[in-house]
């Protein structure tokens, strides 16, 4: 076999469910992190139709129903708590959900004894080589693999540094978001969430763990601007200012938010590329083809990605040019129905009174429409795009 030694950047879901699968066809996998372990926490993310078939395949979906969570009854509510409407119990939930969090060490423990993790530590060069890619690294040091592959997120370094700045590829959809873990203190039972809005921003507070915790998150609309993506302290304060005069719950949102050891802050933005690979370098999931939180598809494509890509370099006995053309391939039409369906964020967090009021109309009838079973049933079709039984 060609290319068997591989390196992954990036240990979150895509880049360990790649190194699960490259292990199992026989490659040698390195996976470099750069936090110094898996990231805890994060929002709740779910699976539907082909995605399950490859939890299934790897054998880890009872070990996930461990972990697993299912959004209850979601109640949109006024500064004073008031109900104004609410969404039946596992609407949003898919076939299965799981924090995020949670999910990487599933991940993690399944591919951790076959597979070198290298955490606290980036790559800093790339140089693509007749026979390999020399890679260097913060701590130093200087390796020589066969291929590597961006696992690496949205704002993913091996996307910058094979391809070029990010900016060519980010797509910007007018929100930005935060999210952290923080006590159940308004005691929601069954998983239930709560969702308060003004103009321009949300406020979401959710039950986690079956009840012995809450995930709290801030939405609000900006134009696209720069800012540090490794400054926590930073980020927090642009939640601070942004939302310190509103009502409800959020005073006591804001001093939970200041203590989270797990707060994540981004944009919802998609990742647009006309090409996911570039000779021996490949990108994965939401480094190459993010589609936003507000598709709800970010982990299906990746763990749908993942098999996909380490099959076909088996298919391909290891020759990259053959494997990286026939992954695209299979994957791009997935991609493609995924981005669409994050079409109209700003439903979701209005800007304007009209649309607040027809969205607040929406969530009213919506339960009691047609329309509710076409909000299962298009993400279920987005989710099957692509079939596996050439994979067998």
């Amino acid at each position: 076999m060609e290319n068997k030694n591989i390196l992954i950047s990036g240990a979150s879901i895509a880049g360990p469910a790649l190194a699960f699968w490259l292990h199992r066809y026989g490659f040698n996998v390195t996976v470099v992190e750069r936090a110094p372990g898996i990231r805890p926490g994060g929002y709740a993310v779910d699976f539907r139709g082909t995605a399950m078939q490859v939890l299934e395949r790897m054998d880890i979906v009872d070990e996930i129903k461990k972990h697993e969570t299912r959004a209850g009854k979601i109640t949109i509510v006024d500064e004073n708590n008031k109900k104004l409407t609410s969404m039946p119990d596992g609407f949003t939930s898919g076939e299965l959900e799981i924090l995020r969090g949670d999910l990487a060490n599933v991940l993690y423990d399944a591919s951790k004894q076959y597979t070198e993790y290298v955490f606290d530590d980036s790559i800093s060069k790339i140089n693509q080589v007749a026979d390999g890619v020399e890679v260097s690294f913060n701590d130093g040091k200087t390796r020589k693999f066969d291929l590597v592959i961006g696992a690496d997120g949205l704002h993913s370094n091996v996307r910058s540094l094979a391809f070029g700045k990010e900016s060519e590829y980010m797509h910007h959809l007018g929100i930005y978001f935060a999210i952290f873990t923080l006590p159940n203190f308004m005691e929601l039972k069954d998983m239930a969430g709560l969702y308060y809005g003004t103009l321009g921003k949300r406020v979401g507070l959710f039950s986690a763990r079956h009840d012995t915790a809450a995930s709290g998150s801030f939405y609000f609309t900006s134009p696209a601007f720069q800012y540090n993506y490794r400054d926590i302290a930073g980020q927090k304060q642009f939640i601070r200012e942004r939302f310190e005069t509103e009502k409800w719950q959020v005073p006591a949102l804001l001093k939970y938010m200041d203590e989270a050891n797990d707060f994540y802050f981004d944009s919802i933005s998609q990742i647009r590329m006309d090409r996911w690979s570039i000779g021996r370098v490949a990108l994965l999931g939401d480094a190459g083809f993010c589609a936003s939180p507000m598709a709800g598809m970010g982990t299906s494509m990746a763990v749908v990605g993942a098999y996909i890509l380490a099959t076909e370099l088996k298919r391909a006995n290891g020759d990259h040019i053959t494997a990286f053309a026939k992954y695209e391939a299979r994957m791009r039409p997935f991609v493609t129905n995924a981005q669409k369906m994050a079409e109209g964020a700003d439903w979701f967090v209005p800007k304007t009174r009209l649309k607040q009021w027809l969205s607040l109309q929406i969530w009213k009838i919506l339960p009691h429409t047609p329309w509710k079973n076409m909000m299962i049933e298009m993400p279920l079709k987005v989710a099957n795009t692509v079939v596996l039984e050439d994979y067998d």
